[in-house]
């Protein structure tokens, strides 16, 4: 499937997810046929057909076959519904997992280990249902995503200083690599455009790495409004975690990296994802 070749059929689960939201108006402009799976009703819009369906209860009725699917949900019910699904046989499937699959494998939290677990074992479950029916496949695994005002990372941050006028300041040491929804949605049609990381898994950050400290304080200047800042050393935020047990992982990783090795993404997909400046529209402000 070459760049620039006829148009084609495409179904996306998590269509209303922000990767979704960026990738729905890339096929579009391309003038793909698209289906757009969403838990709940959804108007008609230009060039896109919703349809309901929330994997693995309620899998979507569809009426016809597809030449790609796209996934940025759970792993496992994608994969369950690949074994079945109205696909070509010359398919493509593209799906997302996460980099938490290989920087939270050693988290001293449980959940966060069972986490890791969980993602490896669905990119395994998708690789093997996309090999019984003979689909080629890559799974992108994202760091921090941001970009549409719909992760649980990021935004939620943002929101909380824009309501409170506060915002505490992890001080973490840590590399990180936000990435913009947009970029991986891009990333998904180059996949699929080009075959080139048919098989693969492929690590996908942002164009820029900086400290934890640094990511948080470019979040805190995109609020609107007088925002006060309230720094937050590491010996504070390690008793804070000694007495909440859920943020142990977080506060452990503050001072860790948790980046993207993005070298098979630019040589093979050529797309070179843009440094990290956000504005308020990023987070909904």
């Amino acid at each position: 499937m070459a760049s620039g070749s006829a148009s084609r059929d495409v179904v996306v689960f998590g269509a209303s997810s922000q990767i979704g939201y960026f990738l729905l108006k890339r096929l579009v402009a391309r003038k793909d046929g698209v289906v757009a799976v969403s838990r709940k009703a959804r108007p008609a819009e230009p060039g896109i057909t919703w349809v309901e369906g929330d994997l693995p209860w309620t899998p979507p009725a569809l009426d016809k076959s597809f030449d790609c699917a796209a996934s940025f949900g759970p792993l496992a019910p994608f994969a369950a519904w690949l074994e079945q699904a109205p696909l070509r046989d010359d398919a493509f499937v593209v799906a997302t997992s996460s980099m938490s699959a290989a920087t939270k494998i050693d988290s001293p939290v449980l959940a966060e280990r069972e986490l890791a677990q969980r993602l490896r074992e669905g990119e395994s479950q998708l690789a093997q249902a996309c090999e019984r029916r003979g689909f080629r496949w890559t799974i992108l695994r994202p760091t921090i995503v941001y970009g549409a005002a719909r992760d649980k990372s990021l935004t939620p941050i943002a929101r909380r200083a824009a309501r409170t006028h506060v915002f505490p300041w992890p001080q973490g040491k840590g590399l990180r690599q936000p990435v913009h929804a947009d970029d991986i949605a891009q990333a998904v049609l180059a996949a699929i455009d080009t075959g080139a990381c048919a098989g693969q898994v492929v690590p996908i950050g942002g164009g820029e790495r900086l400290t934890a400290g640094q990511m948080f304080d470019r979040v805190r200047r995109t609020v609107p409004g007088t925002v006060l800042p309230v720094p937050l050393p590491a010996a504070g935020l390690e008793l804070i975690a000694m007495a909440v047990p859920w943020m142990r992982g977080p506060v452990a990783r503050l001072n860790s990296d948790l980046i993207a090795d993005n070298s098979v993404l630019e040589a093979s997909l050529g797309v070179h994802p843009r440094p990290f400046r956000p504005d308020p529209a990023c987070w909904g402000l």
